[in-house]
C-alpha cells in the first residue's frame, strides 16, 4: 500500500512518515500543495494523508481539485483547526476522515487502517486460478487454504493479481510496493517475489506466477 503524506512540518512530517512504514506502508512525502498535486498526478496512491494548512494550494483547496478530477483515494485531512465548522468544511470539502493536531500515532493508524478497510470492501475480491484474494480481511486463500503473507508480499501479490495475464515491470511492482526512493533493480524485489510464488505455488507442476527475463512478472489467470 503507498501513502503520500503532505505535511509542511519537517519533524511531523518525518515522524509520520515514520509510523507508516513501521506498519510495511510505503510512504511518499510531500511538504505544499504543488508538490503534492505534481505527485498525485504521477503515482497512484492508496491514500492520503493531507494537511490543511500547507502552502499553497491548502490541503482543502486541494482536496476540492483532486475531486473535481475525479480523484477519489481516501484523504485523511490532518489539521490543527478543531472546532465542528472546520471538521465539516474538512468533510464536506471531500476528505474521508478528520484528525486534529495534537495526536497520537497510534489513533493515526488507527484512522488508516479504517479508511483502507473501508476502501477495500467497496472492491471486488480479486483471483487468479485458484488464488483469491479478498482485500477487506486482508485474507489470502490457495484452494481454499489461508495462506499467511507479509505485508509486503501481500501488496505485490495485490498488484500481480490486479493485473492477472499481464506481463507487470518490476518498475510497476515497486511503485505499489514500496516509496520513489526504492530501486527496482535490488534483489529485495526478487526476495519477495520468490516468496510470493513459493507460498502460492508450492510443489505445484502447473503454477501461476512467471518471471518474463528483462521485463517483470506475469500472473496467469489460470494455472497452466
Amino acid at each position: 500500500m503507498r501513502i503520500l503524506v503532505v505535511e509542511d512540518e519537517p519533524d511531523l512530517a518525518a515522524a509520520m512518515a515514520e509510523a507508516l512504514e513501521a506498519e510495511a506502508y510505503a510512504v511518499d512525502r510531500a511538504a505544499d500543495g504543488a508538490a503534492a498535486d505534481e505527485m498525485v498526478t504521477v503515482n497512484e496512491y492508496d491514500l492520503v494523508v493531507l494537511d490543511w494548512s500547507i502552502p499553497p494550494p491548502s490541503g482543502l483547496e486541494l482536496l476540492a481539485a483532486w475531486r473535481r478530477r475525479g480523484l477519489h483515494m481516501p484523504v485523511l485531512m490532518v489539521t490543527g483547526r478543531g472546532g465542528v465548522d472546520d471538521r465539516v468544511s474538512g468533510l464536506d470539502g471531500g476528505a474521508d476522515d478528520y484528525l486534529t493536531k495534537p495526536f497520537a500515532y497510534a489513533e493515526l493508524l488507527a484512522r488508516v487502517r479504517t479508511l483502507m478497510r473501508r476502501r477495500d470492501k467497496a472492491i471486488p475480491p480479486l483471483a487468479a486460478g485458484d488464488v483469491a484474494m479478498d482485500r477487506a480481511a486482508r485474507q489470502v486463500t490457495v484452494a481454499g487454504r489461508v495462506v499467511r503473507l507479509t505485508p509486503k508480499e501481500f501488496a505485490v501479490l495485490e498488484h500481480l493479481m490486479h493485473r492477472a495475464g499481464e506481463v507487470v515491470s518490476r518498475e510497476s511492482i515497486a511503485e505499489h510496493a514500496w516509496d520513489h526512493t526504492f530501486d527496482a533493480a535490488s534483489n529485495t524485489l526478487d526476495v519477495i517475489v520468490s516468496r510470493v510464488r513459493r507460498k502460492i505455488d508450492g510443489g505445484r507442476e502447473a503454477r501461476l506466477l512467471e518471471t518474463v527475463p528483462g521485463v517483470g512478472y506475469r500472473l496467469a489467470r489460470e494455472r497452466r
